[in-house]
């Protein structure tokens, strides 16, 4: 196999909450989303992609700082791919998630999540080139980190099939 047919090969990755993933070849990433946000930034130079999906907006205390808050998850995916060779200026977003789900929370944390997201990437400088957010329905997202392109699937209600085939598995 040479060097060009390797750069095609692509693996699947399944990423829960709390997680960021930036692979170094082109892969598959696929979440499910409700209120929790999935930021996707993607290098034009490099033609190198990432994502994080965060459940809540931010967290103060240093003591408890995990990718599960969004003030971590965003800043910290964008320092993997600028310590990854990416500059700030050839960077691109892509935002996902943050329904509301009445049935579960009077509080619309989903606003508060992509709310933050919002801020840290304005403030770094990074264009928001695409955005699938809000409203009440839950979303199963699939990245090609290798081609950017993003498939959105829009779900009433999540089911433990929606998880298929990555029930259990990372």
């Amino acid at each position: 196999m040479n060097q060009n047919s390797e750069k095609l090969v692509s693996q699947d990755y399944f990423l829960k909450p709390g997680f960021i993933y930036l692979p170094g070849r082109p892969t598959t990433i696929s979440t499910v989303l409700g209120s929790s946000v999935a930021v996707s930034l993607y290098d034009k130079s490099l033609k190198l992609g990432g994502m994080n999906h965060f459940r809540f907006p931010y967290i103060e205390g240093r003591e408890k700082t995990t990718a599960l808050y969004g003030n971590i998850a965003v800043l910290t995916l964008i320092r993997m791919m600028a310590a990854n060779g990416s500059s700030i200026s050839n960077l691109e977003a892509q935002i996902f998630g943050g329904a509301l789900n009445s049935e579960y929370s009077e509080r619309d944390i989903g606003q508060d999540n992509l709310k933050t997201a919002k801020q840290i990437l304005s403030r770094k400088r990074i264009k928001i080139i695409s955005e699938d957010i809000g409203g009440e329905l839950g979303r199963k997202i699939v990245f090609n980190t290798g081609t950017y392109e993003i498939v959105i699937l829009k779900v009433d209600r999540l089911r433990e099939s929606d998880w298929y085939p990555y029930s259990g598995l990372r």
